[in-house]
Order: C-alpha cells, then sequence, then structure tokens
C-alpha cells in the first residue's frame, strides 16, 4: 500500500510538472521613466503612462476640471519600463519557453537581457517569443521602450503625397477615440495595457480552439472543433474532449486538427427575454500517447444556436433583420464605448454593472464601435451569459486609412488575432468592417475640403477597398466557418442625408442633434435597421461633484465646459430644451431637465422604430456608456449612474409593450410583441384629469380600428409584430383641457397588466399641481408610493441606491411599488412641478 501511494505521488508530481506553465510577470516589480531622463518610478502592469504618472503624483487627477489640457505633453514623449525577475533551473529546464505579451500600446520594442526580441506597432494584437535561448538561470531583466505614437503617425503622415482625414490617428493601430471625440477627451496612451507571461511548455501545446455548427436539430447537433496544436517533433498523442478521446499524429510545428463532436438533444442558447442561455463547457486536453501526463489544456464555453442576417428585396427596398434559431428577433439595445479613458482600470466588476444595466433596460444587442478596442474576453463572456448579442466592429471610424504594404500586414494580424480570440462566443453575431468610414467618403464633402486630385481620391477610394471590400472579408472566410463569418462592410452602409437609407441596410439618423431636427422626425424617418441616433444630457450632480469644485458648478465654469466635447453641445441642449420643457437657472435642476429632455427624445424614436416592426427590427441607441465624467449621449453616466433616459428606454424595450402616438386626426394605441407567442387580453382605454384617479371618459376595446363597440372583447398581438389596436378620433377630446389631463391605455394580458401614457401638450404646456408623495417602506429593498394628484417626472434619490424604476409618471391615488438595490432610510424626491413653480 505504501508503495502503491508513493508511485502515486511521483506520478501526481510528474503530471504537474509536465503540464503548460503560465507564469505572469504582470506581478513582478516594474518600474518605468520618461525616455533621456534615467528617473526611475514605480509602475502597475498592466497599466498606462497616464496612470503611472498619476499614482506617482506626478500629474494631478486627469479628469478634473479642465487638467486633461495640461497633460498634453506626456503623448509627445518616450517612456520606458523595466523589470528584473528570476526564473529556477526547474523552469529554465523545460523544452520550450516562450514570453507572451497580450497587449502592447503602441509602438513598442522589447529586449530581453539587453537583446532585441519584439517591435510592435498595433495595441491590438497579442505577441509570442520564443525566449528558451535567451533567459538566464536566476536574474533576467525585460525592458520595453514606447516611442510617442503622435510622433509616429506624423512620420508615417509624410511618406503620403496628400492629407488623410482626421490626420495621425489613422496611421497608427490604436484605439481612435483616445486622441479626442465629441464625447471624449484626449488622451493617447502608451504602456503594457494587457498582461505579460513567461510560458514553459514540454513536447508539444494547444495553440487554440474553435469550433463549428455542422447541423442543429431538435435531438441532436453536430460539431466540429478545430484545434491548432504545436508541437516539437513528429509523434502520437491524444486529444481528449471532455472525456472524448481522439488518437493523432503531430508533426513538427503548427498545424491543425479537426474532430467531429455531437451533442444529443441540444439546449438552444437565446437572446435576453427569448429563453435561455444554455451554455456548453467543453475541456480540451493533449496528453502524450499511452501516457497520463496532461501536455497542455484549454476550455470553452459555447452557445447552441443559429444565426442569419437576412437581407431579401421586398415592396419597400430591401430587409434587414436577424433570425436567431430561425426566429425573427427585433434587436434593442444600444451603442457601446470604452468605459475608460485608462483602459487598464476596467475590471470584470465593471463589465458585470454594464452589462447587467443593458440586461435590466431588456436589451438584447449591443454595438461595440470601430473607434475603441475589442474588448476584454470577461466583456463577451457577460454577454455569453446574459444573451446579448454583439455588432463588433472592426476598429475604424469615421475617417479614412493609408493602403500600405507594412498598415495592412498588421490590419491582418490584427484581424486574426481578434476573431480567432473571440469567434467561440455565442454572443457574437456581427463582424463590421467599420463606422461611417464609407458615409464619410460619400457624404462628408472631404474631396473639396482637402483638395484631392482625382489621382489622390482614386488612390485613396481603393485603400478603402483593399482594407474593408478584400483584406478584411476574405481573412475572415479564412479564419470563420460559414455559420459564423457574418460581415457587414461599413456601418451605416448608406448616410442618412439620401432616401435609401430608410429603404435598406442600417441606418444611421442624426438630423435629430445634428440637424436641429424636432423629436417628432423620428417618427416619419424610420428606417429597416436603425443602428444610431441619439441625444446629449447631462450626467448627475453626483458625478460632476466629483469633477469639479462646489462653486464651479454651474454651465458657464471651466470644469463643467471643458466635460461637454462637442462644439455646440450645450447650446443644442438649451434649444431643445426651450421647444418642449421648461429652462430652469438652479444648475441641479438643469440636469434634471437635461436627463428628461434625452428620455423624450429616446422614447418618441424607439417606440416609432418598435410600431413599424417588421418594417424596421432593430434599434440601437447612441450611446449606452461613457469613457470619463462628461455630458453627452449615454444613458448611464461613467460611474454608473443610470439617467431618465435609461429607466425609460426599460419602459420602451418591455417586450410587450402599449405606444400611444397620433397623426394629423386621430390618437393611435398600438400593440407591439417581441416574443413568439401571441399576447391574448383587454384593452382599457382612460381619460384622467390630474387631481382624479375617477376617469372622465373611458372605452373597452377589441382588435378594431375605431369606436364603434364598447363590447369587452379580447383581442391580439401577435408574435414578433406590431398591431394598431385602435384609432380615437381628437374629436373625442374636443371638450377636455388637454393642459390637464392624460390618457392611459391598459391591456389586460395574461399573466401583466401593460399601461401607457399619452399627453396631448409637451411637458412645459402641462398645468401641474404641486404633488404630495407619500412613501411607505415596506421592507429591506421595497418602497411603497402614492401621490395626491398627479407626479409627473418622479426622480428618486437616495445615495448610490439603484432603484429598478425611476423618472416615471404618479397618478393621482395609484400605489407604485419601487424595489431597490440595498436597504434606504430617507429617499430625496424631485418632480416637474418643482422646477415649475
Amino acid at each position: 500500500m505504501k508503495n502503491c501511494l508513493s508511485l502515486l505521488l511521483v506520478l501526481l508530481s510528474h503530471i504537474m510538472f509536465s503540464q503548460t506553465q503560465i507564469r505572469s510577470l504582470s506581478e513582478e516589480k516594474w518600474e518605468f521613466s520618461q525616455s533621456g531622463q534615467n528617473q526611475w518610478y514605480p509602475a502597475k502592469i498592466p497599466s498606462v503612462v497616464h496612470l503611472d504618472l498619476y499614482e506617482n503624483r506626478l500629474i494631478p487627477d486627469p479628469f478634473y476640471s479642465d487638467n486633461e489640457k495640461q497633460l498634453q505633453w506626456i503623448e509627445e514623449k518616450d517612456w520606458i519600463y523595466s523589470s528584473t525577475f528570476t526564473v529556477s533551473k526547474e523552469e529554465l529546464d523545460s523544452q520550450n519557453i516562450e514570453l507572451v505579451f497580450d497587449g502592447l500600446d503602441t509602438f513598442a520594442e522589447a529586449f530581453l537581457n539587453g537583446k532585441p526580441i519584439l517591435k510592435s506597432d498595433n495595441m491590438f494584437v497579442g505577441h509570442q517569443v520564443d525566449v528558451k535561448k535567451i533567459l538566464n538561470l536566476g536574474q533576467n531583466t525585460l525592458v520595453v521602450r514606447f516611442e510617442s505614437a503622435v510622433k509616429k503617425g506624423k512620420e508615417r503622415a509624410k511618406e503620403i503625397s496628400y492629407q488623410l482625414p482626421e490626420g495621425v490617428r489613422v496611421f497608427v493601430r490604436k484605439a481612435q477615440y483616445q486622441f479626442g471625440w465629441d464625447w471624449g477627451p484626449r488622451f493617447v496612451t502608451f504602456g503594457i495595457w494587457k498582461d505579460i507571461k513567461l510560458r514553459f511548455w514540454n513536447n508539444a501545446r494547444i495553440e487554440n480552439v474553435k469550433y463549428s455548427t455542422i447541423s442543429l436539430g431538435k435531438t441532436q447537433a453536430d460539431l466540429e472543433f478545430s484545434v491548432d496544436l504545436v508541437a516539437d517533433k513528429d509523434h502520437h498523442y491524444n486529444l481528449l474532449i471532455n472525456e472524448r478521446t481522439y488518437p493523432i499524429k503531430l508533426k513538427k510545428g503548427l498545424q491543425t486538427i479537426k474532430v467531429p463532436y455531437e451533442i444529443q438533444n441540444p439546449k438552444l442558447w437565446w437572446t435576453n427575454g427569448l429563453g435561455e442561455q444554455n451554455l456548453y463547457n467543453f475541456n480540451i486536453e493533449l496528453h502524450p500517447s499511452k501516457k497520463l501526463e496532461v501536455l497542455d489544456q484549454k476550455t470553452i464555453k459555447i452557445g447552441l444556436r443559429t444565426l442569419e442576417l437576412v437581407q431579401e428585396p421586398d415592396e419597400f427596398g430591401k430587409s434587414f433583420y436577424f433570425k436567431l434559431n430561425g426566429v425573427p428577433v427585433f434587436m434593442k439595445g444600444a451603442n457601446y464605448i470604452p468605459s475608460e479613458s485608462f483602459l487598464p482600470r476596467v475590471t470584470d466588476s465593471i463589465y458585470q454593472q454594464l452589462i447587467q444595466t443593458a440586461v435590466d433596460a431588456n436589451m438584447n444587442m449591443l454595438r461595440i464601435w470601430g473607434g475603441g478596442i475589442y474588448e476584454n474576453d470577461a466583456f463577451y463572456e457577460e454577454c455569453d451569459r446574459n444573451g446579448i448579442l454583439i455588432w463588433q466592429d472592426f476598429m475604424f471610424a469615421c475617417a479614412m486609412y493609408p493602403g500600405d504594404e507594412n498598415f495592412l500586414k498588421s490590419v491582418k494580424q490584427e484581424v486574426i488575432h481578434n476573431v480567432n480570440r473571440l469567434q467561440n462566443h455565442p454572443s457574437i453575431a456581427l463582424w463590421c468592417g467599420n463606422n461611417e468610414v464609407d458615409e464619410a467618403w460619400h457624404n462628408w464633402g472631404w474631396q473639396k475640403q482637402f483638395g484631392y486630385s482625382e489621382q489622390d481620391s482614386t488612390k485613396i477610394w481603393n485603400d478603402y477597398k483593399t482594407v474593408f471590400k478584400e483584406l478584411i472579408p476574405k481573412t475572415l472566410d479564412s479564419l470563420l466557418s460559414k455559420e459564423k463569418n457574418i460581415y457587414w462592410e461599413s456601418s451605416p452602409s448608406i448616410g442618412w442625408g439620401r432616401k435609401e437609407s430608410l429603404l435598406q441596410g442600417d441606418s444611421h439618423y442624426w438630423e435629430v442633434w445634428w440637424g436641429k431636427q424636432p423629436f417628432e422626425i423620428y417618427k416619419e424617418k424610420v428606417g429597416r435597421f436603425m443602428s444610431e441616433y441619439g441625444f446629449q444630457s447631462m450626467p448627475s450632480i453626483e458625478t460632476f461633484r466629483k469633477i469639479a469644485p462646489e462653486n464651479d458648478l454651474h454651465l458657464n465654469s471651466v470644469s463643467i465646459k471643458n466635460h461637454q466635447k462637442h462644439p455646440v453641445g450645450y447650446e443644442t441642449i438649451q434649444e431643445y430644451m426651450e421647444r418642449d420643457f421648461p429652462v430652469p437657472t438652479d444648475f441641479e435642476d438643469y440636469i434634471y431637465i437635461s436627463q428628461l429632455l434625452q428620455a423624450r427624445g429616446m422614447q418618441i424614436a424607439i417606440e416609432a422604430h418598435r410600431r413599424a416592426m417588421p418594417y424596421c427590427m432593430g434599434t440601437l441607441y447612441w450611446q449606452l456608456n461613457d469613457c470619463w465624467p462628461v455630458t453627452s449621449w449615454s444613458s448611464v453616466d461613467y460611474y454608473g449612474i443610470r439617467k431618465a433616459s435609461h429607466y425609460q428606454t426599460k419602459r420602451s424595450f418591455e417586450p410587450v409593450m402599449l405606444s400611444i402616438t397620433e397623426d394629423e386626426n386621430d390618437i393611435l394605441v398600438y400593440g407591439v410583441n417581441d416574443l413568439p407567442q401571441t399576447e391574448r387580453g383587454m384593452i382599457r382605454l382612460e381619460l384622467l384629469d390630474f387631481e382624479s384617479n375617477i376617469p372622465v371618459w373611458q372605452e373597452y376595446h377589441s382588435n378594431v380600428n375605431n369606436l364603434s363597440t364598447k363590447d369587452v372583447k379580447v383581442f391580439e398581438i401577435k408574435g414578433t409584430d406590431s398591431s394598431l389596436l385602435c384609432r380615437i378620433p381628437k374629436k373625442v377630446f374636443e371638450k377636455f383641457n388637454k393642459n390637464k389631463v392624460v390618457l392611459k391605455a391598459s391591456v389586460f394580458g395574461k399573466e401583466k397588466v401593460h399601461t401607457a401614457f399619452f399627453y396631448f401638450v409637451k411637458p412645459k404646456d402641462l398645468t401641474l399641481i404641486k404633488p404630495n408623495i407619500s412613501v411607505y417602506i415596506l421592507d429591506d429593498q421595497t418602497v411603497l408610493l402614492q401621490s395626491d394628484v398627479l407626479a409627473k417626472n418622479v426622480f428618486l434619490k437616495a445615495g448610490d441606491v439603484v432603484f429598478d424604476d425611476n423618472f416615471f409618471d404618479l397618478l393621482p391615488r395609484a400605489w407604485k411599488i419601487i424595489k431597490t438595490s440595498k436597504p434606504v432610510q430617507q429617499i430625496d424626491i424631485k418632480t416637474l412641478f418643482d422646477v415649475m413653480k
């Protein structure tokens, strides 16, 4: 027995020693210095130089007041990072040792023990270098030198005879938003922004694992795994996939082994609101033939689903919608930008919080915008778990890009690296070449602005075609199976100034905001898939207090102006506010009204898009989040505080929704249903004055288009459908004071009552009465509210407590139950009446 135990311990020790070992160098002691100064300071890895300068108190808080302006010198300098680490004899005895860089930002050269081992010019790619012969037993020194991306961009710009729009940034493969945007600051970063590690391995290892769905039926799913393996000599091995063993023979070098795999009675992966997000775990192991050693292993999670982008000619133009597991799905969501200016500060918990805000708002899709980054794995894992599909842009935005050999080579590496990394996620729905590049070239007047000759214009457009019509789609074809390779060249497909943009493809509609058109134009300008539109609002007063002193909290302050990056942003908010709302003089009230204004605009847009279903099959507003504290188009600010528009989005994205609108003669009540099943119920219409919960007028309706019956009947809103439930002539309401009444529509469904409100005048023209709101704390996380009269736009605030509903209308003598994220003792309440008095 003792001999058997000893043998087992030796065997286990051998197994552990034989496995591929990963050792993080990010945890070693690092230091950094400005090039040429030889003055060193402690550094953290992953990091960027701005963070390390701030942590060493060498610069002030970059986000505070207008400190951004004082810190632009950083981008013009070069920087050096260095670390000394030890390597043991056991580690050095490994047959193969590689130094793995997950991400270097951006122009970097690495030296190990004084020897150059790597040059990088692309922030979006990883690198692995064989360092077996360079490492020393004991101490080793790793130095990474970073050159200014701004200076390198200027050098590359001089290599061509014409000027490209947006200048320096287009020549560097780096997050484009860091050069400044109309919602973001200019912080052009440097640094080791992702992990560095040593990988020790013997005989063979797994490079990458991907899978394809060959067929997916009710009783069986047929998959094919493609496993990229690296061997240092010809040999026989066993490949295990979830304990199923596949004998293989490997040759020296890199090769791909394809393995079939069947799953009985597969459970499908669905988006948020349509079903469960079933995920299958797969453990892939590599063993020597006839031995128990585990040479290497990887784990992946996959979701079984089919996804199609359907574009078929119809009477209007061409459809544009996604079909998931054979079911047409209306996409509801937002555009996503990087959640930080200094990316290493983003944690898994930040991703969890942001994705949860999307789930809470009934979203099922996010578009990762092309001016940011390919997000970390943790982001996509959260989307997988929560049923959020991803429209994934490649990282090109609002500019024209070069097409020289080195640039194309770097872009190809970027595509390969990120597609291989991300393709197994069921959340990835579509790969899009760029954001607004095609649109910009054809509609933004660059040819005239930059005085391009015919020869220059031809060259620039040919470079565009090389990147987005050839290189990227051909590279995708080489990496992805057909069922995963949904590629869309440019978003939008046609610019918003052309009528065709609303008849086919996806649309970015910006006549509201940029064109100063009223919110009501959203009802007319509805495309097949609305992938961008939006309106700005200010973040909360708590957010402003973190970036400005109390005496600087006003619209004319340096701090507040610096945290608005649109050149006429505040003026545009003011103009729209004057149209629809009272304009307060108090700063905190102004913030409140700006958020109500944004919410009103987004409600009009979203509900117009949903009423147009199935003509329109997607609505993604600009934008979900912020990269710093700022006045912007976001519905959730930098600190995760949800604005009024986010709560309105939640209501407007309900799977079954009522929407009330009007045309010249009638008030129209629509029922909208995203679910496959039909919703059956009864509709009740009530006209209420602001003081009483007793209707001054009411009707019951079935699914009819007139008021010819008062009988209570059952109507149907079919699955994945928008239906006109009833049409009410405006003359019915002529005898009522439109400034003092609200129309309420209620649908009594099988499990839930769906409601909608309609006001006959704009918010500024309502004759409101001071509400007395009673608050009852029912338990630690449940609050009940009641008002004696209509309370319009009730805003609840209690520290950092998150309410499951906010900025809502509370009808007279109606009860409303609110859930809270944590116990509350006292709640501050603001209503629209409070800023109108």
